[in-house]
């Protein structure tokens, strides 16, 4: 395992600064001046150049994408331009939010996951395997700005149930912040489990087809044992893989469900920093969600060779 770790760090270190590297140009690309946005409409040239120079705006591009990048292997990132502070500490703020929001919707994920994949592909009767295909597929049409807004109306203004938005710790009031915590994270949850459970389908509909289940079968071992003792965990692998993936999707799609739920995690700080053209703390953050992304990539495949004993390190 430790060969394999070490064989897989220069591919993740080299995703990592090309992604800098787009991140970076890609910013300078979108219209807007920040020096411009922190002027204000009434400034003139001169003091629009003047706060250009004190940025560090008016050098070359190369010359800003270097002092920046070795600022970052630092651990130095430079001061917010507009929002205030340092952007360690906004982010080391919004951070443990929005890892709360993702925990929770992954564990949703996960579950709901699980049940449309055995309802699909097990359930009794037409029906339930009909309704299942039927929410997967919803879950996924449907985008989440729009779910949240039909969260909000059922279970906070119509049934009054859960509160519309806002944010409470779970760590701190775990009763109010799991009420806080439970709409926005469903909201997050159902195109990742909608995916998972179509993966976990297939694969459990492949694993039931297979010639050890009828063998198995025909000596009088229950559906249910064979399901769970048999076809579920040669149907794991392959679903572990795409639950990884799903992971960086809701990290990404926590920007607009924070916006919708009030959350105030590093959504509504990237939302912030995009507006105000914000480059240190945009910066920061699109390059730690790759971090994390290319983080949990590298797990899933240890995950996935630990629940494939076919698989080798070498």
């Amino acid at each position: 395992m430790r060969s394999y770790l070490l064989k897989r760090v220069p591919s993740a270190l080299l995703v990592l600064a090309l992604a800098s590297f787009v991140i970076f140009v890609i910013l300078r690309l979108i219209p807007g001046d920040p020096a411009t946005t922190l002027a204000g409409p009434d400034a003139g040239p001169a003091a629009v150049e003047a706060i250009r120079a004190r940025l560090g705006l008016d050098r070359p591009l190369w010359a800003q994408y270097v002092t920046w990048l070795g600022d970052l292997v630092r651990g130095d990132l430079e001061p917010s331009y507009a929002i205030g502070g340092e952007v360690s500490d906004l982010i080391g703020q919004g951070l443990g939010r929005t890892v709360e929001l993702t925990i929770g919707a992954l564990v949703l994920t996960v579950a709901l996951g699980l049940a449309l994949g055995l309802a699909g592909a097990t359930g009794r009767g037409r029906g339930v395997r009909a309704a299942a295909r039927a929410v997967a597929t919803a879950a996924l049409a449907v985008p989440p700005f729009v779910t949240g807004i039909v969260l909000v109306l059922v279970f906070a203004v119509a049934l009054r149930l859960l509160p519309a938005g806002g944010y409470q710790s779970v760590l701190d009031a775990p009763d109010i912040g799991l009420q806080y915590l439970l709409l926005p994270a469903l909201c997050l949850a159902l195109p990742s489990a909608a995916v998972l459970g179509r993966y976990l389908k297939d694969g459990l509909e492949r694993a039931l087809a297979e010639d050890y289940v009828r063998t198995a079968t025909a000596v009088g071992v229950t559906r249910r044992r064979i399901i769970w003792r048999h076809a579920l965990p040669n149907a794991l692998p392959s679903s572990v893989t795409v639950l990884g993936m799903q992971i960086g999707q809701l990290l990404s799609g926590a920007v607009v469900v924070e916006a919708v739920f009030a959350w105030p995690g590093l959504g509504m700080l990237a939302e912030q920093g995009v507006v105000r053209r914000d480059y240190p703390v945009v910066q920061a953050l699109l390059l730690l969600l790759v971090g994390v992304f290319v983080a949990v990539q590298l797990l899933t495949d240890i995950v996935y060779a630990w629940l494939d004993p076919r698989i080798r390190w070498e």
